[in-house]
Formats: structure tokens, sequence, C-alpha cells
């Protein structure tokens, strides 16, 4: 679900947990910790760094590096397809 507020901002590991990049929230704030991610070209090395809209987040998930503008906040933690409306995946398409 969607933050419609107005207040503008969202602890990192809460948010990428609401996105459904981690199962738990637990994983995702152990991810910030171990310093694996960038937030607009900074390491981020904490859990309850603060993201807005218009971030830009990288990070390597699996085999790929994950690059993602945050479009919107959560109030909480959704369905997938909810999960995907609060971001635009800026990965370059592999082409063949």
């Amino acid at each position: 679900m969607i933050d419609d507020s107005g207040d503008g901002a969202q602890r990192l590991d809460r948010w990428l947990w609401c996105a459904r990049f981690f199962r738990s929230r637990a994983l995702a704030s152990r991810f910030c910790v171990e310093g694996r991610l960038r937030l607009a070209g900074r390491v981020i090395d904490r859990a309850h760094a603060v993201v807005r809209p218009g971030d830009v987040l990288t990070f390597a998930l699996g085999p790929r590096i994950r690059i993602v503008r945050v479009r919107a906040l959560a109030v909480r933690r959704g369905k997938a397809s909810d999960a995907r409306l609060l971001y635009d995946d800026l990965e370059p398409a592999i082409t063949g």
C-alpha cells in the first residue's frame, strides 16, 4: 500500500522489505548494515538511513545488480503487484 501522507521519508530497511526485495525486515536490515547498498552513490552502512521518493538505490541481489528509483513510500507490506508500484527499475536491458 502506498503512503500518501506527505511525510516524505521512510527507513531504508522497511522500504526494502515493503518493496519485496527481502523476505523479512531483519534480512533487509542486515543487508544495509553490511554496507552492500548505495543510496544516491553513497555506501550505506545503517538500516535506519532515510529514503525518499526520487532516491536511487544500487545493490547486488543474487546474480544481478539492481538499480531502482524510489517512486513512493509504503504504509505496509502488500502484494507483489503493489510492491512493484513503489519503484522504477533503472537496470539497463540486456540484449543478446
